[in-house]
């Protein structure tokens, strides 16, 4: 399993137009996403998981992934957290 921590660095955190868009990334992966927060670990494909989480600027996240395309998967969902575009 490939782990990555990334700090949040959008200005309103992971809301509900950045986590749809992270979900719909996450998605477009044949491995399995996950992301935890503290002690809360959910699928990175789910939005209600992901909303879950109520992850604010400056929190830190540790995405997971295991499959084939783990570490691309990794790249872009860490893009989609720290960059305001």
């Amino acid at each position: 399993m490939n782990e990555r921590q990334v700090t949040v660095q959008l200005s309103q955190g992971l809301h509900a137009r950045p986590a749809t868009l992270f979900v719909k990334l996450a998605a477009s992966f044949s491995s399995e996403i996950g992301v935890k927060k503290e002690d809360k670990h959910v699928n990175g494909k789910s939005i209600i998981g992901v909303m879950s989480l109520a992850v604010a600027k400056g929190h830190t996240v540790t995405l997971t992934a295991e499959g084939a395309d783990a570490r691309l998967a990794l790249d872009a969902l860490e893009q989609v957290l720290i960059s305001e575009a």
